[in-house]
């Protein structure tokens, strides 16, 4: 039994029409309507939850058959949403980013892990197919030492009032969905970065200051990472390209839902993982649903048919590396 905690947010509108196709995993039992909040969002019709069942956060919290909360709140409501589940001992799917105050977001994440609390971010690409194979290759030296990541997050989406959402982030458009990149990415890198290089203007077409169009380099001893987020690319195709010692990988775009199958060119300069030496185009099917399945993850998590991830750890370095990458550490 389920309640989507907020209609604000980014991802809202796409996490509940997964919901929708999940009448086998999940009761949704209804939606707290966050918009009488006065904090920064992106404009949005919500039409789509006419009729929907409206809940107090209040009526949340006494209902004990309530199991799981999808915290879908603005972005700066997200911290403090998520740490009332957190004291109520609730499961959560937590959206992105995870605030700017890390010090509040370190005591939901421990909180969380002192309780045994699932508490599963909403980084869309953990369960993407791809982005697991390409983790694979570099956790088991398919490529040898990294010498480079790159990895773009740039859209074309948003009306005239997007750049001054956008620039209420502090962080700019990095702040905002940098994070993706971010949570797939370290995990291939060793440690954390020694220090950020960081870019932040306005995209083309967008008032001066707006952080709509942003570049980091991260460092480390050894190699680096650059992340891009840019609005007004027209193409809106999202990539990611790893560079090592003995191999290369690219994947372009980093998904899609347009009934064509998703593929990633893998380059080995010898015999690797089951695959020769040479260019390998590994297709992964066609993707049907950005977040079903790792909402899926999330019951069978609550359930108790998988163990919670010790993600903990993981998600706090993520945070950190963000702030860091977009200037606000």
């Amino acid at each position: 039994r389920v309640v989507q905690g907020g209609m604000c947010h980014e991802h809202a509108d796409g996490k509940f029409q997964s919901l929708k196709k999940l009448p086998d995993v999940f009761e949704l039992v209804g939606i707290v309507d966050d918009r009488a909040s006065t904090t920064p969002r992106a404009t949005k019709s919500y039409k789509q939850y006419d009729g929907i069942r409206r809940l107090t956060p209040e009526e949340v919290w006494a209902d004990k058959s309530i199991e799981c909360v999808l915290v879908e709140v603005t972005n700066d409501d997200l911290p403090s949403v998520a740490l009332q589940c957190a004291e109520h001992g609730l499961a959560m799917h937590m959206d992105k980013p995870a605030g700017r105050d890390f010090a509040l977001y370190e005591r939901i994440v421990n909180l969380c892990r002192a309780r045994g609390i699932p508490l599963q971010m909403g980084y869309m690409f953990r369960v993407n197919p791809a982005i697991r194979f390409a983790q694979k290759a570099v956790r088991e030296g398919w490529l040898g030492e990294i010498i480079s990541v790159e990895a773009d997050m740039n859209h074309s989406y948003g009306d005239s009032q997007y750049p001054q959402y956008v620039a209420s982030l502090k962080g700019g458009l990095m702040y905002n969905l940098g994070c993706h990149l971010v949570d797939f990415i370290l995990p291939m890198m060793k440690g954390r970065p020694t220090r950020a290089h960081v870019v932040r203007q306005a995209a083309p077409g967008d008032p001066e200051d707006s952080g709509t169009s942003c570049v980091s380099v991260l460092e480390w001893s050894r190699g680096t990472v650059t992340l891009r987020s840019a609005r007004q690319a027209k193409m809106n195709v999202r990539w990611l390209r790893v560079q090592g010692s003995r191999g290369e990988l690219d994947l372009r775009p980093i998904e899609r839902f347009d009934g064509q199958p998703l593929k990633l060119e893998l380059r080995l300069s010898e015999p690797a993982g089951g695959y020769a030496k040479g260019v390998h185009v590994v297709d992964f099917g066609v993707q049907k649903d950005r977040y079903a399945d790792q909402l899926r993850e999330l019951a069978d998590i609550v359930r108790g048919r998988a163990p919670n991830p010790d993600l903990y750890d993981h998600d706090l370095a993520v945070h950190a590396v963000t702030l860091m990458a977009c200037g606000l550490d």
